[in-house]
Parts: C-alpha cells; structure tokens; sequence
C-alpha cells in the first residue's frame, strides 16, 4: 500500500456518476473547458479528478444553478481516445486511486483545479467466507453478460462494452466490492457514500446487505 501524497493542480471533471478504483468510464467529451484538459492528460500520462456532483449538471447552462460536488473523488487516465468529428472526443478511462480535496478553484472557462490529497491505494481483500456470495453472484453476472454480448456478435448486432473491465478479480474483496458499488441501482449519495469509506472490508459488508435487499444475491 502506498502513502497518500499531494496532487498539486488536478483537473476535475464533475459527473453525475461515481467512478471507482479498477473502474471503467466512457465519455464523451465537447466543452471546450474539458476538450483541451483531456487532450493535455492524455498526450502527458497524467491522470484527472472524476468527482460526483452534488448540485448542477455536467453541461454548463446559462443561468443555472451553480456545480457543487464531493470532496472525495477517484482520479481517472485515458486509456483511449478517438476523435470522431471536430469538437467531439470519445474517450476510455480507468480508474486510480482516491482522492480528497483540500481546496479548489474555477479558472475563467469554467475548469475546475483542486489541491488534492492522494488517498493510499486500497490492499486486496481476501473474502471472508460468509461474504463469498457477493464474488459469485458478481462472477455468474459476468458470466451472463459475456454471454449476451457473444450471441449479439454471432448475430451482426454491434457488441456493447461490458460494465465490468478485465482482469477480473473475483478472490479480492476490494475488486468485488467496488465492481458492485457500480453495478447496483443505488442512489447516487449512497453511492458516493461506498467510495468514501475507508474500509473495504465494511464496504464489502455493505454491499452484501444490498445484494440481500434487493434480492441479486443471497448469503
């Protein structure tokens, strides 16, 4: 596990989704304020903040409420990028560490910096063995997943990208737990709420208690 460290100047891209550690996230990317930030991280190997709004919207809208957002967010790096059409880049990215914000500012084309905390880098969690239900269940929901795609294929359909990006990890608790704070249909505070515990083990638990809730996954 490595120790936190300070990120001076990270770019933040506040959406109305949370993205995990070992996550996936596709974007789509046309405002100018983040057209450049993107272009800059990816030709650099440098990361930038995904943080969960709290009021606003993605898009900037003349006259709206102002973006508020987390403090805790997870830092993300391109992993692909097309540019289809001028003014338009679609991008792949994977999510790193944690991170929390000390403090922050909006520069004049409406990009938000912060001077950011990297969080440590969360162990791998040996699953305890009443919580193996949550790996299995997540493994037989892959599994179901991979098969849909593979019948779309055989039949011409375009072949969507699965939720969940490999190598898959369904011995660690971590992996397991985050994987599942994206996939289940859960509030967004809720959401942001898993991210910000520091125990994945707890998160873990958490997320066996919404299995059972909801009836995905008994224990």
């Amino acid at each position: 596990m490595t120790a936190p460290s300070p990120h001076a100047a990270l770019p933040l891209f506040p959406l109305g989704t949370t993205l995990f550690p070992q996550g996936r996230l596709s974007l789509r990317v046309f405002e100018l304020r983040y057209l450049a930030m993107i272009g800059e991280c990816h030709r650099d190997g440098q990361p930038f903040g995904v943080v969960s709004l709290t009021q606003g919207s993605e898009v900037r809208v003349p006259g709206a409420e102002a973006e508020q957002f987390a403090h805790i967010g997870t830092l993300a790096r391109v992993s692909q990028l097309d540019r289809p059409q001028p003014g338009l880049l679609v991008i792949e990215c994977e999510g790193g560490a944690r991170f929390r914000i000390h403090s922050r500012n909006q520069h004049k084309n409406g990009l938000w910096v912060a001077q950011a905390e990297v969080l440590a880098e969360e162990a791998a969690l040996a699953i305890p063995p009443d919580l193996q239900h949550t790996a299995q269940a997540l493994e037989r929901l892959v599994l179901a997943l991979q098969a849909r795609r593979d019948a779309q294929a055989a039949g011409g359909a375009p072949v969507p990208r699965l939720p969940v990006g490999e190598p898959y990890r369904f011995d660690d608790g971590t992996w397991v737990a985050n994987r599942w704070c994206e996939l289940l249909p859960v509030q967004a505070e809720l959401r942001q709420r898993l991210l910000e515990l520091d125990s994945p083990l707890l998160r873990l638990e958490l997320v066996s208690d919404l299995l059972a809730r909801t009836g995905i996954a008994q224990g």
